[in-house]
């Protein structure tokens, strides 16, 4: 898998010196980072405006969007392990957050009371 910077999700499925391309989304948002579940089944994108979505291409490649954190200095998610149930995001302010990937219910915060830095 790789991004695009105009957002858009792209498959290359690489055999022996043949290729195929294939689009697999366009969020229309900068992607900064593409996160696998622990299983490969799910995959993050998390874009540079603080939202995540989950891509899942075994549910028909749907990408759904999971949470928008872009008025709180959004700086990371990740998956929450073990499973592939939850995602857990950071802001600036030290504010640890935890969704539930199934459909983007936030569940629980954590205020750790610093500044988070990548």
């Amino acid at each position: 898998y790789f991004s695009s910077q105009e957002g858009i999700l792209i498959f290359y499925h690489i055999k022996d010196l043949q290729y195929e391309i294939k689009i697999c989304a366009d969020i229309s948002q900068p992607i900064s980072s593409l996160i696998f579940s622990p299983d490969y089944t799910s995959l993050l994108l998390v874009t540079d405006q603080g939202t995540v979505y989950s891509y899942r291409p075994a549910r028909s490649g749907e990408v759904v969007k999971l949470l928008d954190t872009s008025s709180s200095c959004f700086v990371a998610a990740d998956f929450l392990t073990p499973g592939n149930n939850y995602c857990v995001s950071v802001t600036i302010s030290g504010e640890v957050q935890v969704w539930s990937l199934e459909d983007g219910i936030f569940l629980s915060k954590l205020n750790l009371g610093i500044e988070v830095h990548v």
